[in-house]
């Protein structure tokens, strides 16, 4: 199972960053919209340094991710990508994105439990029903929001490759988060 963490959009924190990039999680996506381009770099070019095995992701600064040599992930407003610039993370809110976003890399189906400030969650059933109906071949799907270690085997699906979560890896001890969904 791929776990993805989200950072909480609260700036550049090293001590914070360091416990999270290290817990085990597999990716690491920095989405602070706060910070300047500059410092956007600074802390992709840190991650890098301080955990080379975790994949790395921007949130929304093509600029920065080039430079970084990171994937993207390009929220929803985001102009397009053109193919093959940079490894691409894409959301997926409704079924009816898929056809326009399933040449991304990746992509993070949310809301998929109740989330603060999130539409109406998608539950495991309406999940399942899309996972069921894509090809074996295709971008990476993970799932995000309020996705937690008690709820997530309930999204046990062939198709599914991990959890994308914020919460769960910012709140207490991450590593004790990351041992929890390693062990479902």
């Amino acid at each position: 199972m791929i776990l993805l963490a989200i950072t909480p959009g609260l700036g550049f924190d090293p001590q914070a960053w360091r416990d999270v990039l290290t817990s085990g999680v597999d990716a690491f996506l920095i989405r602070e919209q706060g910070l300047s381009a500059r410092a956007l770099l600074a802390a992709a070019r840190w991650c890098h340094q301080t955990a080379p095995g975790v994949e790395l992701w921007l949130g929304g600064r093509l600029d920065v991710a080039l430079a970084a040599g990171c994937g993207l992930h390009a929220p929803e407003a985001h102009p397009a990508v053109g193919p093959g610039l940079v490894t691409l993370s894409c959301p997926l809110h409704d079924e009816e994105q898929w056809a326009a976003r399933c040449a991304a890399d990746q992509l993070l189906v949310s809301p998929v439990f109740t989330s603060p400030g999130k539409a109406a969650p998608w539950g495991p059933e309406r999940l399942h029903r899309l996972l069921d109906g894509l090809p074996e071949a295709g971008p990476r799907l993970l799932a995000l929001g309020g996705v937690t270690p008690e709820n997530a085997p309930s999204l046990r699906h062939p198709r599914l490759a991990g959890i994308a979560a914020i919460r769960p890896f910012w709140s207490g001890k991450p590593a004790e988060a990351v041992a929890r969904f390693r062990g479902l």
